[in-house]
């Protein structure tokens, strides 16, 4: 059995991120979240960006867009900036994720982006940093605190910005009437593609 301590730790994760969670719907901004579901609704292709705990986030929310035909791939900002930027065309939407908004390894997208006319969405805790100030549409991330003792792994953060990411899928499933034959079409596979196939 393990500690108490670690058990007291464990269980007040699930405190710390439902506290988390309840004040970000507090702060939601309608009309920032409405700007942000317009542009994914109207944009030819979508790509995502960010790095670390930020960066899996984006991967999951670039299949979610897939998930709902909305064409998207996360760029790596590696790759962005030796070609995999070319993805991108005037009018499409990049959505940038980085919690502190100052991600060096962004920066020279960013720029790539707006000299290609591409819209930007940054989703970041800081709205004086320069992903946010060079954003079209900037959605505000809240963090309370990390769940370890030292409030340093990406836990807590990288729970509030899927979150952030499952809002903007289901307002997008509405605006664009996505229905589940649509979907039972292009996810034939597992218990979802059965169920909604009717095997």
């Amino acid at each position: 059995m393990i500690s108490d301590i670690a058990l007291h730790m464990a269980q007040n994760a699930y405190d710390i991120e439902t506290e988390c969670i309840k004040e970000a719907k507090n702060n939601f901004d309608k009309n920032a979240f409405s700007k942000a579901v317009e542009l994914l609704k109207n944009a030819e292709r979508i790509a995502t960006s960010g790095c670390g705990h930020s960066g899996i986030a984006c991967r999951h929310f670039a299949h979610l867009m897939c998930c709902i035909e909305r064409p998207a791939r996360f760029i790596s900002p590696a790759e962005a900036v030796h070609g995999g930027s070319g993805y991108l065309k005037k009018n499409d939407v990049i959505l940038f994720a980085s919690r502190g908004g100052k991600t060096a390894e962004l920066m020279p997208i960013l720029d790539i982006c707006k000299k290609k006319g591409v819209k930007v969405i940054t989703v970041t805790e800081n709205l004086d940093s320069p992903l946010a100030k060079n954003a079209d549409v900037v959605l505000k991330q809240y963090i309370n605190r990390e769940t370890d003792k030292h409030n340093m792994q990406g836990t807590t953060s990288t729970t509030s910005l899927i979150v952030i990411f499952h809002s903007l899928q289901a307002a997008l499933i509405e605006e664009t009437d996505y229905s589940e034959e649509q979907f039972a079409l292009i996810h034939p596979g597992g218990a979802v593609g059965a169920r909604l196939n009717g095997e």
